[in-house]
């Protein structure tokens, strides 16, 4: 019996327009009942992952920016957090200003941007048909590295770095590998694809990104202390994802499902690769497959 499922969001639970449907929902929580443990396993901030754990029974934990946070959703309380340094946080970004390239600070509070752009316009767009209750916290600032500089109740999980252009993305990356040590650099090698509703037209969003975060820092560390506090083995877990920040949580788990359509890296790892992806209720049909 499985009792955990540990299940990404973007490119795997969430459509490309960043919803859950209706079949998904449905089937996370007959899940619930039958006593597994959903709990989203995303990049994304706790407000950002708050609104959608309440729509598919994963009230009770969550783990966001890619594992820098471990969070009890109902007594709103940090069990585990891994947050960079303010020192190599303010490095990073003056790396990124003096390369103008786009970036954006997920904190434990907000997303600090310059722009509405790339990941950041998603968000927005995504929070115009939320109430205000459950929107993306979004901090639009003219100076970053200022607003970093001078926080004082905020940690900063993870930078976010984006372009267009590959030779540009590729070159910010390596400089950042050979100037500051001990930090995570994901490995995206694809673009992210996504679509946004701009009035009656449908405009697609693509990119090239990567994600920065502490070193050492994982969902699946962060998922293991959990297994450790609830006392549910690793072969009582089953983890979904699509990217290469989900390979040690699908490669780990007892149970490890690629999304079809999943990075090479992530589908070497897997145990099971979904039928359909994450626009066809890829999650809902492997869940009914192994779970119900």
């Amino acid at each position: 019996m499985y009792k955990l499922l540990a299940i990404d969001l973007d490119g795997t639970m969430l459509n490309t327009y960043g919803e859950v449907s209706e079949k998904t929902k449905r089937v996370l929580e007959e899940a619930n009942k039958i006593g597994a443990e959903v709990v989203i396993s995303s990049g994304r901030t706790i407000d950002s992952i708050r609104n959608i754990a309440e729509e598919v029974s994963a009230t009770k934990y969550t783990i966001a920016g890619n594992g820098a946070l471990l969070y009890d959703l109902q007594n709103n309380k940090v069990m585990y957090e891994k947050y960079i340094s303010k020192q190599k946080a303010l490095k990073i970004i003056k790396i990124c200003d003096e390369n103008s390239i786009m970036y954006s600070v997920y904190t434990d509070k907000t997303i600090v941007a310059h722009f509405l752009k790339y990941n950041i316009l998603y968000y927005y767009k995504e929070n115009i048909k939320k109430p205000q209750s459950k929107k993306t916290s979004i901090t639009l600032v003219q100076d970053i590295y200022d607003y970093v500089r001078n926080m004082q109740d905020e940690n900063v999980m993870k930078i976010f770095i984006c372009d267009k252009h590959k030779s540009i993305f590729n070159s910010i990356t390596k400089k950042l590998k050979g100037s500051i040590e001990d930090i995570e650099i994901l490995d995206v090698s694809h673009m992210s694809r996504k679509i946004i509703v701009n009035g009656s037209k449908e405009v697609p969003l693509e990119y090239f990104y990567t994600e920065i975060t502490e070193s050492d820092t994982d969902k699946w560390n962060a998922l293991e202390y959990l297994l450790k506090k609830l006392n549910i083995s690793k072969d009582e877990v089953i983890s979904i994802g699509d990217n290469v920040n989900d390979i040690k949580m699908v490669e780990n788990a007892g149970l490890g499902i690629a999304m079809k359509g999943s990075t090479p890296k992530l589908i070497s790892v897997a145990d099971y690769v979904t039928e359909e992806d994450n626009n066809h209720d890829g999650v809902a049909n492997a869940l009914e497959k192994y779970l119900l």
